[in-house]
């Protein structure tokens, strides 16, 4: 696929089927967002802090500092990070995958010797709706106090 190695940079989070480019709104696999953060106030005692993705369509791994956090793809979108975080040079790493669909409304659109995919599935068409795609945030940090 031709967009696999294609860097972008984007200022905020977005719905991928909201761009102007068609490699971003019919796209479909996964997409690496990166952050940079510190966190100067780390929870105290019996506290802990979580990772809320807020909406992610449709499977995100997480990955903090280096050490990976699994799997969300059921809201709320959280993650426990109490033991990973630090005070600075926070290093967060969120890989989203989303579903085939987009690709192939996509596809349908241009002529065959154009197309990405090859399949049997012909239940999408260029008017279908597309699915929601991407981290569409906010990514936030939540307190969360135990009794």
């Amino acid at each position: 696929m031709r967009f696999l190695y294609k860097e972008l940079w984007f200022n905020h989070l977005i719905d991928w089927t909201h761009s102007n480019n068609a490699g971003i709104k019919y796209y479909s696999g996964t997409a690496v967002y990166q952050k940079t953060f510190d966190m100067p106030q780390l929870p105290s005692a019996g506290s802990h802090l979580l990772l809320d993705l807020g909406g992610v369509d449709d499977v995100a791994t997480v990955r903090l500092n280096g050490k990976d956090l699994g799997v969300v793809w059921t809201r709320p979108a959280q993650i426990d990070i109490t033991h990973v975080i630090k005070a600075q040079h926070n290093t967060l790493e969120i890989r989203v995958v989303n579903l085939w669909p987009n690709r192939l409304i996509g596809d349908a659109a241009l002529p065959k010797a154009r197309r990405f995919t090859r399949t049997n599935i012909r239940k999408f068409t260029p008017a279908s709706p597309l699915l929601p795609s991407g981290l569409l945030g906010p990514v936030r940090v939540l307190i969360e106090h135990k009794p």
